[in-house]
């Protein structure tokens, strides 16, 4: 092997690891970010119970009736979790999108996705990761409560699986090369690097565009 090569291995196994570095790092924040969700219930399911004993000790059944059917509304409004059928699709996805609820990011949210598919996991966590990522950090970026949300449809398609993330953002991104290029540094642009050869080992397809205020980014996998 030539120094040219080693060195050049080298820079690689750097970037690699960086990237790896990164989604650990993230992925930290997602799940202590859920925890935190699960304590907040925790305290309030308390606070709940004592409400009602209080209801029922005071012979208040018309009141106990009323939070009852409060507090019922209020659950079908936490239960945000998305059910795919895919247990890794879930994970990835209820992972991000807890994150970007706790940033004040509309999410909206539907995948339809099989049990088992011929898709490694890890290529399938790279690009859900990564295309929720950057929804997140666009989001981020505008100033405009109206643009902060993120749409997500998943489902298949003619024997492929379809993703589909459309986020809001305020000024279109700059291209290089005919490639959209990351704002947030050379280990990101790597992300969406890694996101295409990803699509480009399963022969499949994905289109990126930028027009009316809204970044989409759709992904074709032959199953």
């Amino acid at each position: 092997m030539g120094l040219i090569d080693f060195l050049f291995r080298g820079a690689i196994d750097r970037r690699i690891a960086a990237f790896q570095n990164d989604l650990m790092e993230k992925h930290i924040v997602e799940v202590e970010n859920i925890y935190k969700q699960m304590r907040g219930w925790r305290h309030d399911y308390h606070n709940h119970i004592q409400m009602m004993k209080a209801f029922r000790s005071l012979g208040q059944h018309e009141q106990m009736d009323d939070y009852l059917n409060a507090l019922e509304s209020d659950l079908g409004s936490v239960d945000t979790l998305i059910k795919s059928g895919n247990v890794m699709v879930d994970a990835i996805l209820n992972s991000k999108l807890s994150l970007a609820n706790a940033r004040m990011i509309t999410v909206h949210a539907k995948a339809v996705v099989p049990k088992t598919i011929a898709v490694a996991e890890i290529d399938l966590c790279v690009i859900l990761g990564n295309l929720l990522d950057n929804a997140i950090e666009a989001c981020l970026r505008t100033g405009d409560d109206a643009k902060r949300f993120i749409r997500v449809y998943i489902d298949l398609k003619r024997n492929n699986l379809y993703i589909s993330v459309t986020n809001g953002s305020g000024a279109k991104q700059e291209r290089h090369g005919g490639r959209y290029a990351s704002s947030k540094g050379d280990n990101h642009g790597f992300g969406l690097q890694r996101v295409d050869r990803i699509v480009d080992k399963y022969a499949g397809y994905i289109k990126r565009r930028d027009e009316d205020g809204a970044f989409s980014t759709e992904v074709l996998l032959p199953l």
